[in-house]
C-alpha cells in the first residue's frame, strides 16, 4: 500500500499547522508549499479540502492565512488517511471481473490487513506525531521562514 501524494501533503500542513499555535500571524499556504517544495496549486487543493473536513480554519485578507482548528490531542492520523485516502477495498473486485471473485481468499486478507492498518493509525494523534525532534525541527523551520533563512534539513 502507498499513500497518495494528496495525503502526504495534509499530513504535513496539519503536522506544520499543529506547532504553529504560538505565532502571532497565520501561516500562509505559500508559507508551508516553500517549507516542504510543494507546488503551491497541489497545496491550495489539500488546504480546500481540510477546510472542508473543518480541521484547517482558512482566514481571507491582508492578515489572513492558515490556522488549525481540530484539537491535536484527539484528531488521529487514522482519521486524516480516512478522509484523504478514502478506506475502500484496496483492489475492487467487482470491476476486474475476476474468475476467482466467488471463491477468493485474497479479498479477505486484504480487508483485514486494511482494518489492521487503519487500526495502528487510529492509535496515534496528530499531537504525538508532532512532539519531539519532529516538533523541533517544525519550530525551526518556523523561525527560519521568518528570519528569512533556508529551513531545509540539511542532507
Amino acid at each position: 500500500m502507498r499513500l497518495t501524494r494528496f495525503s502526504d501533503i495534509g499530513l504535513r500542513v496539519l503536522i506544520y499547522l499543529e506547532r504553529a499555535g504560538e505565532r502571532p500571524h497565520p501561516v500562509t499556504a505559500a508559507e508551508i508549499a516553500s517549507q516542504f517544495a510543494i507546488p503551491h496549486n497541489h497545496m491550495v487543493k489539500v488546504v480546500g479540502h481540510l477546510a472542508r473536513a473543518g480541521w484547517v480554519r482558512a482566514l481571507r485578507g491582508r492578515n489572513g492565512g492558515l490556522r488549525l482548528s481540530a484539537d491535536p490531542q484527539v484528531l488521529t492520523v487514522g482519521q486524516v488517511l480516512r478522509e484523504l485516502e478514502g478506506d475502500d477495498e484496496l483492489v475492487d473486485c467487482e470491476a476486474t471481473r475476476c474468475a476467482l471473485s466467488l471463491d477468493c481468499q485474497l479479498r479477505g486478507v486484504l480487508k483485514a490487513g486494511m482494518r489492521a492498518f487503519y487500526a495502528e493509525m487510529d492509535r496515534h494523534t496528530l499531537a504525538s506525531i508532532t512532539g519531539g525532534s519532529t516538533g523541533e525541527q517544525i519550530v525551526k523551520m518556523h523561525r527560519m521562514f521568518w528570519s528569512g533563512t533556508d529551513a531545509s534539513p540539511a542532507t
